[in-house]
């Protein structure tokens, strides 16, 4: 089954197309990335798999909803979106476990009574991504990436079909970010109620080896679309981005210099 098929999708605001022509296959249980330029429509899209943008034209289906004949409400229970640089205005001495539970409500806060199963589930995402130690500890006390994991897990807890990660290393540092990749391996390596994981990012350096398909964006089109090695090469992304570029791949990872 498809977890993403998009056939000549469009988004236009204000008489101006954000987003035009796109056409993706992403297959459910893949490890997929959106690159592109700043302003190249990769949040637009992001939005749009949502469910908070309708398409202007174009077919859409996801996780098997198809967009006009779907209960987008229902979708939008199987689809979590982590933005690691919205601002967000939480309760800041909450516990990494209790924002974690607060996922089981799209809550900011803890206000609901929660059951023994909720409270074991919110444990083991957790674990799964590896904030054990720090489980009870205020959130103002964690470090960048430690709160980048936490809402996370906090995405996973009601077991998503598709969990979309826009710029989720951004402001990091060298170990956070790496942390935060092998938390997002360890998912894509999970044997069940594994997600289709979708990384949104114009940093190549930011995408896990375990990348399988690659959209490249620039203007809010699809200017390549294929396996990373076809996609991720010099020549292709000099031209995407408009300026010589040169892409080394190390490790099954891929970095670029000006």
């Amino acid at each position: 089954m498809f977890a993403i098929d998009a056939k000549d999708i469009g988004v236009m605001r204000d008489d101006r197309w954000l987003i035009r022509h796109i056409a993706w296959q992403v297959t459910a249980g893949e490890c997929v990335a959106i690159v592109g330029p700043n302003g190249s429509g990769k949040s637009t899209f992001a939005k749009t798999l949502c469910g908070y943008i309708y398409p202007t034209r174009g077919e859409l289906s996801v996780l098997g909803q198809r967009f006009g004949e779907s209960d987008l409400n229902h979708l939008r229970e199987s689809v979590r979106l982590v933005q690691a640089t919205a601002s967000i205005d939480i309760d800041t001495e909450q516990t990494v476990e209790e924002l974690v539970l607060t996922g089981f409500f799209g809550s900011l806060g803890l206000y609901h009574a929660v059951t023994p199963a909720q409270i074991s589930e919110a444990k083991k995402r957790v674990r799964q991504i590896g904030l054990s130690k720090v489980a009870d500890h205020p959130i103002r006390t964690l470090s960048s990436g430690e709160r980048v994991r936490a809402w996370i897990a906090r995405a996973l807890v009601t077991k998503p079909g598709l969990l979309i990660l826009d710029e989720p290393t951004a402001g990091l540092d060298v170990v956070a970010r790496e942390q935060v990749l092998a938390t997002v391996e360890r998912l894509h390596a999970a044997k069940r109620h594994k997600p289709t994981i979708v990384i949104i990012t114009h940093h190549l350096e930011e995408l896990p080896s375990v990348t399988s398909q690659v959209m490249l964006l620039r203007d809010g089109r699809a200017f390549a679309v294929g396996k990373p090695r076809d996609v991720l090469r010099s020549e292709v992304i000099s031209h995407a981005y408009r300026y010589p570029l040169t892409v080394t791949r190390r490790g099954g990872r891929y970095f670029v210099h000006a």
